[in-house]
Formats: C-alpha cells, structure tokens, sequence
C-alpha cells in the first residue's frame, strides 16, 4: 500500500511525511498529553466518508492520498496511542481510539502529526458546535464591553434587554426567565465548551485508559465564519483571539500550551472588508513582531491553498481533503512548535 501510495502522490502533488500508525501503545508513564479542539462547523468537521469524489475514501483508496489512513487490507488503520474524545454542551459523540467512524473534521490530520511528535500518550479532545461567534457567544471570559462605530457590543457576562432594545445590562438566569432580558449571554457558549472538556478530563480514566495524569499541551481553533458577517465583531477580532488565549490557559492551568489557528479555506491574503479582517487578526497574532509573547507558542495555517472549493458556510461542500489537508496543515504546526 505505501508503496502503492507514494507513487500515486507524485502524480497528485500531495505530499505528507506521516508514517503508517506501528500499533503500538504510548508510553503511559508519562502524562496523557491534551489537545483541545475549539470553534464553530468548520472545526466541527463535515468531511464526508463515502460518495465519490470529495469522498475520503476517494482520496485514499483511488488517488493514494493519506496513505497512512489505510493498511495493506485496504481497512482503516487505528492508532492505539491517541484518543479521540468529542463532546457537545452535555452529549458526547466519540470516545475511542483514533480511526475513521463518520464524518471528518481536521482532528485526523491534527492527531497522526501530534502522535507522531511524542512518545506521550495524546487525546485529541472535540469541543464545540456550530453558528457560534468569538465577538458573542464564545466571548472569553475577562473580555470588557466594546464598541464599533459607535455601536456598544457586550462584554463577557452580558446581554441586551431585548432585539428591538439594545441596553446592555448584566445577565441574570431568573430575569431571563421572566424575559427581563435575552435568554443568552456574551460567553455562555464558550462557558459550556469549556465545561464539556473538563467533565472529560475530571473522568480521565474513562477516556483514556489507564490514565492518571494530564497536561493540557495544545489548543486548536478554526472559526470565524459567524464574525465576518458581523462588523463589529470583525473588528475587534485580533483582540479576542488574544483574550482567548489568556482565557484558556487559564481556565486549563496550561500557561506554556500553544495555539493554532487555521484561516478560514476561502479567504485569501489579501481580502478586504470583514473577511480580511479575520483572517488579518489570525495572522497578527502569530506575528512574533506584534505579539513578542507568542514566538514559538502561537501558528495560523493558511488554508485557501489547500481547500478543495466551497466556504466555511456551506462546510466545504464536505470535501473530506478540505478537511484533512487543514487538519495535517495544523498538526505540523503543533508538531514544529514542539520540537
């Protein structure tokens, strides 16, 4: 098969430096090392499995692509020293070892290239869901109210009396219920993603067995399709990401984790309006120039090269290379910072 596969991927141009899974099981004297997936559909992943072109198994099993995906039998491998956990406010969707079941997002490409950079054993832990903003719903705790052309936005802990009037007032579950306000609030969205992690990570040995001891290494985040329809969340967009990162490390106890942002696989560089925004923000606060503090512990991965058409909005048209191109992109990232 690889052999097979290294002389197809000539033809195609795809190139990648994953080794087939050994089968082995990761060293567990060392402590389960935890990369947190974060942000809205894009990250959520709707690459689909069957179905012909823009198949995986298209890709793989025709064009030779991702040969470490497949063994010699022409099945699935399974990687038995990383864990796919994937969770949603309070269902949970995976918990098994890595191996294709499903739909796809970017966590395939992120855990052969994490895996492969450590002798710990890694669970690739899922937390979000779809059509939620970073300048709203997933709004980092610590982040204050804003404003944008004059129009004053919530900060974390905040919300509107009501869509017809604009008064931001602090959010209360019982006057809320009494609609005294709207029922949401800047943050709640990322206050349960949060959550949903942790309640993984307090049952440890559930997820991941045999384990006993974690660290949080690494954040993951592809968002930013609901913030550039929104140009006050455009704007303030760079600076959230920043709080963002301050949020989680906090909330996880991980100073030292790392960040990586993947761009949004239809923007390209030089985009104007609320789009390049976004995409400007993810690359500025990658920029060691403009953020010292982030040398070596913050990557944005551009993937317009490397999408298979589509948006963000319409999730690719479920092109499943989309999906594992931006994931393998990611992972190396996380993988270099590392060394």
């Amino acid at each position: 098969m690889a052999a097979l596969a290294a002389m197809l991927l000539a033809t195609v141009g795809h190139t990648a430096d994953l080794p087939d899974p050994d089968g082995k099981e990761a060293d567990m004297s060392k402590p389960v090392q935890v990369y947190i997936l974060l942000g809205q559909s894009n990250m959520l992943g709707f690459g689909k499995i069957k179905g012909g072109e823009g198949s995986l198994e298209t890709a793989c099993k025709e064009k030779g692509l991702y040969p470490y995906l497949v063994d010699d039998a022409g099945n699935w491998t399974v990687r038995k020293d990383v864990r796919y956990v994937r969770v949603m406010n309070e269902k949970q969707f995976n918990n098994e070892w890595m191996t294709i079941k499903g739909n796809i997002g970017p966590e395939i490409g992120i855990g052969h290239y994490v895996g492969n950079a450590t002798e710990a054993p890694v669970m690739i832990l899922k937390s979000c869901i779809g059509n939620r903003s970073l300048g709203w719903d997933l709004l980092p705790p610590g982040t204050p109210r804003y404003t944008v052309d004059g129009k004053e936005y919530p900060g974390y802990g905040e919300t509107v009396k009501s869509k017809n009037d604009p008064t931001i007032v602090k959010y209360d579950a019982e006057k809320a219920k009494a609609k005294e306000m709207v029922n949401w609030y800047a943050g709640k969205q990322y206050d349960s993603d949060i959550a949903a992690a942790k309640r993984v990570l307090a049952k440890l040995g559930d997820y991941y067995p045999g384990a006993t001891e974690y660290e949080v290494a690494g954040f993951f985040w592809w968002q930013g399709d609901k913030d550039f329809r929104n140009p006050g969340h455009a704007a303030k967009y760079e600076e959230n990401l920043m709080h963002l990162l301050k949020a989680l490390r906090k909330d996880f106890d991980a100073p030292e984790a790392k960040l990586v942002i993947a761009t949004l696989g239809q923007t390209k560089k030089d985009a104007d309006g609320t789009l390049g925004q976004i995409i400007n923000a993810m690359f500025n606060v990658a920029d060691p120039a403009k953020y010292p503090e982030n040398k070596g512990k913050v990557a944005t991965f551009y993937s317009n090269p490397v999408s298979k058409g589509g948006s963000s909005s319409g999730h690719y048209s479920k092109n499943a290379e989309t999906y594992m191109n931006v994931g393998e992109g990611m992972g190396k990232l996380m993988a270099d910072m590392l060394k």
